[in-house]
């Protein structure tokens, strides 16, 4: 099977999904972002030439570019009239979602069509069980924020082809992102090893060992770039514990990945971080 990528379709205008359209047609593809809600594209098109005009302002990108770039995107409710050559899931971390969404969209094109998700943790070989032609699904898991991050994984499922992986490999590297393959497995590579960091800042809290600014900020002062709390603000509340509950399932309730109680008071709250204004931190003041 050849693959020969020219246009893909996001799916999910959240905050991954709408960096991923974003670097999807900066590269030159002709880009599809799809959401059934439309407040969601337009917050995200916003969102999205802020961006572009940011990078204008700091010299990384010309008005010519970020006009071409606009030129390849599309803002669109369904797919179901659009086939592409490739679609990247950004939706909702819910196994049953995301495998019904799969069947759609193999439903709405070739048996050409590369579908891959974005998951953080799901399994991959899952998500593909019941997509017909199973060996076109692959991960390719971003980090936030897309369009700043440079890593890809690049992720294998039980029934991928050697194929498929390359010609997403090939996609991610012309988006200009650094590619790390990977085989199947709860968290991949960096979000089984990064668990420990957020897992065990959040229990240094738990036990009142320190306060989380003071803990953030030994993190930084030892050369991260943001501590603990203040990363899972801005990747999410709801989406860091949900990525800490699915590998705590997966390793059969391992102790060494217990979600907190305190991430999970702050996803009960509505105090997701950043985006909601409120997370560990306060954004309103």
């Amino acid at each position: 099977m050849s693959h020969t990528i020219q246009r893909i379709a996001v799916c999910g205008a959240g905050t991954m999904g709408a960096g991923i359209a974003q670097v999807a047609a900066a590269a030159g593809f002709d880009t599809f972002l799809s959401d059934i809600n439309a407040a969601m594209l337009e917050k995200a098109k916003a969102g999205i030439y802020k961006n572009w005009n940011v990078a204008i302002e700091k010299g990384k990108m010309t008005a010519e570019a970020m006009q071409a770039a606009q030129a390849k995107l599309q803002f669109v409710t369904t797919l179901e009239q659009t086939p592409v050559d490739m679609v990247i899931e950004a939706i909702i971390e819910r196994l049953d979602i995301k495998q019904k969404l799969f069947c759609d969209i193999a439903n709405w094109n070739n048996e050409q069509t590369i579908i891959v998700s974005n998951t953080s943790s799901l399994s991959i070989t899952q998500i593909a069980a019941g997509v017909p032609h199973p060996e076109r699904v692959a991960g390719m898991h971003f980090f936030n924020p897309a369009h700043l991050m440079k890593l890809v994984e690049v992720v294998e499922g039980a029934a991928t082809t050697t194929g498929t992986v390359q010609a997403v490999k090939a996609v991610a590297e012309k988006m200009g992102k650094t590619v790390v393959l990977t085989k199947d497995a709860p968290g991949f590579i960096v979000n089984r090893v990064a668990r420990h960091f957020y897992v065990e800042n959040l229990k240094l809290a738990e036990e009142g060992v320190a306060e989380m600014r003071t803990l953030d900020a030994l993190c930084e002062n030892a050369g991260f770039k943001m501590g603990a709390f203040s990363l899972m603000d801005l990747i999410g509340n709801d989406i860091n514990f949900a990525v800490t509950s699915s590998l705590f399932n997966a390793f059969h309730q391992d102790s060494k990945f217990r979600p907190s109680r305190i991430q999970e008071q702050k996803v009960l709250a509505g105090h997701l971080g950043k985006k909601t204004g409120k997370g560990f931190y306060d954004y309103n003041k």
